[in-house]
């Protein structure tokens, strides 16, 4: 493997880090758990077996990637305190990313045969059309509402036929979403770019987001944040649900979690009233 791939890999696992949970099931809450920091975890078991896979004997053999294998090494990559200054910053070093400008190209590409539900290219933009139940669509105003105890819509992540790096949600891009105070939300999230990852999140902050949310951003309420999904292929769009209670009132921004993708438009207003 060439070190410029080899630097990319080791780059995007250590965004992706904080993400594996997802690959256990999906809707996770904030940040990876502390669980996942330990050696015998599903998580560093899987970080350990994809870094093998990718890198070869190029990891232990004296190229200054063998050390990231390590318990170490690992815990230095799900963020923290502990994380190297590049993770809270604005930009990834050159080495890291090789050819590659977008982390997202290279996630999606890693994650693209990962397990988890699918859907075909025709049920994604049906459901990225629909009206959900119990909803009302005001599309002058770009604002979807919900008055019920309980929520259910689809999102599509950067599908054709509109603006890239946005959502699409009943035919609208980046709508305003309110729901009421104690509700029961779902929000299944669809993958529709077939080249880069994208994940979404419910934001405890209403301001805008860091460079980097994957190692900055808070969940608003518990399950209400699914970090990214990988490239479409063959078998499908991947498809993930976050499920979660909208506890309390307040403005708050529902976002890619993927660097840079929140920063470029791929974020709306989530309310709870």
């Amino acid at each position: 493997m060439k070190s410029a791939r080899l630097a990319a890999v080791i780059g995007t696992a250590a965004l992706t880090a904080a993400g594996l949970a997802v690959l256990a099931g999906c809707g996770t809450s904030t940040k990876a758990p502390a669980a996942a920091a330990k050696p015998s975890s599903p998580a560093y078991s899987y970080y350990r077996s994809m870094m093998g896979r990718y890198a070869g004997p190029m990891m232990g053999g004296g190229t200054g990637y063998g050390g990231m294998m390590g318990v170490a090494g690992y815990r230095s990559m799900i963020g923290g305190t502990a994380a190297p200054a590049w993770m809270r910053g604005h930009a990834l070093p050159g080495h890291m990313m090789g050819t590659a400008h977008d982390p997202g190209q290279v996630m999606g590409a890693l994650w693209a045969n990962g397990p988890g539900p699918r859907v075909s290219p025709g049920q994604a933009a049906r459901l990225g059309n629909l009206i959900p139940a119990g909803a009302t669509v005001d599309r002058a105003a770009n604002r979807i509402t919900f008055t019920g105890s309980s929520v259910r819509l689809v999102v599509l992540a950067s599908p054709a036929g509109g603006p890239d790096e946005t959502f699409r949600t009943a035919g609208l891009v980046n709508p305003a979403i309110t729901v009421r105070a104690g509700a029961r939300v779902s929000i299944e999230i669809i993958n529709a770019d077939p080249d880069t990852a994208h994940g979404l999140v419910i934001n405890a902050s209403h301001t805008a987001s860091s460079w980097m949310p994957m190692m900055t951003t808070r969940a608003a309420f518990p399950g209400a944040a699914l970090w990214f999904l990988g490239n479409p292929t063959s078998a499908g769009m991947h498809a993930g649900t976050l499920t979660f209670t909208a506890s309390h009132p307040g403005t708050y921004r529902y976002l890619c979690a993927v660097p840079g993708h929140a920063r470029k438009g791929m974020a709306g207003a989530f309310t709870v009233s």
